[in-house]
């Protein structure tokens, strides 16, 4: 060999061993960085013409499996969605509190009963009577405040969902850039593993955000997609756009989230993101928290409407002089439906009946004091009127937008209603008084319960010009359609179901509408369509006289059935004179006629009926994840409470798990890509080594050169 080959092959072993020391030094200095993967030198023997001519370096490769690193990626994703829904579920869980916590709407409610025991025992204490409707409010206030929480939850929510698309940007956006200097470095023969190890970072954090699916290229570019393969970054990156609402009223429908290519021609994302914080705030806001909210709406309108059922088949005492309803929405036009029987009564301040009025819903017919039986027609108007004109001067009822009023019309006489105990009065399983909401010790701002008792072959009075809007949604939260249907003047209530059914203009291919016996508006999935969310976004619609929408009779939308967790408090009369609670009951059977006390201070039957109305069966609804059941208050809310405390725990114990699995493939993936410093040690010494040698024969060829030139 020559002294220039030498000379050749000492100076790249030199070269060879300061770029493995260089390595090896680096890996070692980030053994403690997230996301570094070591890197080896590429060593290969240099030959020239058949001839060894030292070491040839072909770069650093950095060290990583893709396998693993997509395994990792799958990981955090699966994470980072669990986590977002168990820090916000336990928050949740944390504002209810349990059974027992004093203050949790449990013991409130609960209270109540108490306080109306305590009232019943002896109804002439005013004391015990402002104590149980002080109890009643806070119950309520209660619900409200839950109620609000989870609205500012799904507020939170969606804010959060924007800033993760913000950041999304940002990543895809650095991505980008990196991509351009991997693929320079490589086509120059540089290390590019420093901006290869951002580019792990920033897809790791990508990824505890979406669920994404990264493919590295020859020239070092990463390709980002959609687990499911939407392109996110390739030669350009998408802008990732979505349109916060601002606010987590039941009544908002949420914009998607959608990728925007050059070309401007979006791609809605929220179907194709699976996994990731932004997949566990979506299904928060849009499936978890309205769960909850519905269920906690039912078990608020049932506990209202129990004391209410209680409430109007009981009288205070002196009865009052005038009993107000609340809006039903109705019209003087449409058919009362009522059957059984009931007894009004007119009595005077001490108790004594004046007057009488028995109605028989099923004969059609009225008597007043036992008289002849006289028509009441078949609409509220005509029985409203029929009614009027019995009570003749002793007193007065009128129907008008949608509310009735019964009253005495001599100063300290007051009116009272009574249930046939065999065969009571009843319209969609509500007497009538307690339909109307006549004699309610609970107020509400519009209906809160959806058993109308209607048939749907009866006008339903909404406006032509007036619609309503139905969105469509896949289970993953994807936009399938948003269906308008206007409103035809002059329908019935059946031609506009019909409508709504149309599959080609309505929502007919994903859903069925049907009224119950009972007057409920039943949707039932068509097959195949199960899963998805079909829910009214929008409605214009106003009756006639009432103005009261068909999503507010009906009780379609999540705004009007979740809403009714906020919209009751005890009735302003009863909390400015308790004496109107009514812990008393009209004492009349047949034989009863004016001039015999049918009223009495000591009577605490009423209070009896609102004391064992926590225990009584009722029907409630489905709502949310909660089937429709028979049970009493008492169950239903040990149901609902275990319901959200299993939700937390459910949640918690995914996270844990995702949390266990993202750990064990980051130590998989680091015990390939990691440093280990035996090893980096045991480099150190090889190249050192070499680094030696290498130095020795250019130290031995100067020394033969040397000779040579003495020689000379």
């Amino acid at each position: 060999m020559s002294l220039s080959g030498v000379l050749g092959n000492a100076l790249t072993g030199l070269n060879a061993s300061q770029v493995g020391l260089r390595s090896a030094s680096n890996n070692v200095a980030n053994v403690n960085t997230p996301g570094y993967a070591r890197t080896t030198p590429n060593l290969v023997s240099r030959n020239v013409g058949g001839t060894a001519m030292g070491v040839e370096i072909q770069g650093v490769t950095r060290i990583a499996d893709k396998f693993l690193q997509a395994a990792s990626i799958n990981a955090i994703s699966d994470e980072g969605r669990a986590s977002a829904l168990a820090t916000a579920l336990d928050r949740v869980q944390a504002q209810f509190g349990g059974l027992d916590d004093p203050g949790s709407m449990f013991a409130r409610m609960n209270k109540v009963f108490d306080s109306l025991s305590q009232a019943s025992v002896d109804p002439s204490l005013s004391v015990a009577r402002l104590s149980a409707a002080a109890d009643i409010d806070s119950f309520f206030d209660e619900t409200t405040r839950l109620s609000i929480e989870i609205k500012q939850q799904r507020q939170e929510a969606d804010a959060r969902i924007n800033s993760n698309v913000q950041r999304v940007n940002e990543i895809l956006g650095e991505l980008f850039e990196l991509n351009t200097s991997v693929q320079n470095l490589a086509s120059g023969g540089g290390d590019n593993s420093g901006a290869a190890n951002r580019q792990s970072e920033l897809l790791d954090e990508l990824a505890s955000i979406m669920d994404i699916r990264a493919t590295t290229q020859p020239d070092g570019r990463v390709v980002v997609r959609t687990e499911d393969g939407v392109l996110l970054m390739d030669n350009f990156a998408m802008n990732i756009t979505y349109q916060p609402a601002g606010t987590g009223a039941f009544k908002t429908s949420y914009g998607s989230i959608s990728a925007v290519p050059p070309n401007g021609v979006p791609v809605e994302l929220n179907s194709h993101i699976m996994g990731g914080e932004l997949r566990g705030l979506m299904e928060l806001r849009d499936v978890q928290l309205p769960q909850m909210a519905e269920e906690l709406a039912e078990l608020t309108a049932g506990f209202a409407d129990t004391l209410n059922a209680a409430h109007n088949n009981s009288s205070a005492y002196p009865a009052p002089q005038i009993l107000t309803g609340g809006n039903t929405g109705w019209d003087v036009n449409d058919y009362h439906y009522f059957t059984g029987q009931m007894t009004i009564g007119v009595s005077d301040a001490t108790g004594v009946l004046v007057s009488r009025v028995d109605v028989d819903f099923d004969a059609a017919t009225l008597s007043v004091d036992g008289g002849a039986a006289v028509g009441i027609g078949n609409t509220i108007g005509t029985l409203s009127t029929a009614i009027d004109a019995a009570l003749g001067a002793n007193g007065s009822m009128s129907f008008s937008n949608g509310v009735m009023t019964l009253q005495a019309d001599v100063a300290g006489n007051g009116v009272s209603i009574l249930q046939d105990p065999a065969n009571p009065s009843d319209r969609g399983g509500r007497g009538f008084s307690h339909f109307f909401g006549l004699n309610d010790i609970v107020r509400s701002e519009r209906p809160y319960f959806f058993e109308t008792g209607v048939n749907g072959s009866r006008p339903h009075l909404f406006s032509a010009g007036e619609s309503v809007t139905y969105e469509v949604k896949t289970a993953s939260g994807g936009s399938v359609a948003s269906v308008n249907v206007p409103i035809v003047a002059g329908q019935s209530f059946n031609d506009l179901i019909t409508a709504i059914n149309d599959p080609a203009n309505g929502v007919g291919r994903y859903v069925t509408l049907s009224l119950d016996a009972q007057g409920r508006l039943i949707q039932t999935p068509v097959s195949g369509f199960e899963n998805f969310d079909v829910n009214l976004s929008g409605d214009t619609t106003a009756r006639t006289s009432s103005g009261l929408s068909f999503s507010e009779l009906f009780g379609v939308g999540l705004d009007a059935r979740a809403g009714r967790a906020e919209i009751f408090s005890v009735d302003t009369a009863i909390r400015a004179n308790s004496d109107l609670l009514a812990l008393g009951q009209l004492d009349i059977d047949a034989a009863t006629v004016a001039g015999d006390v049918v009223l009495s201070s000591g009577d605490n039957r009423g209070g009896i009926l609102l004391q064992q109305s926590l225990g009584e069966t009722r029907t409630f609804n489905a709502a949310g994840s909660l089937a429709q059941s028979n049970a009493n208050l008492n169950d239903y809310a040990a149901r609902f409470a275990g319901m959200v405390g299993s939700r937390a725990a459910r949640a918690e114990s995914e996270a844990e798990s995702a949390s266990v699995l993202m750990e064990t493939a980051a130590q998989k993936r680091a015990d390939v890509e990691g440093v280990n410093l035996d090893e980096e040690l045991a480099s150190m010494t090889m190249y050192q080594q070499s680094y030696n040698a290498s130095a020795r024969m250019l130290q031995a060829a100067k020394e033969m050169a040397d000779t040579l030139m003495n020689m000379l």
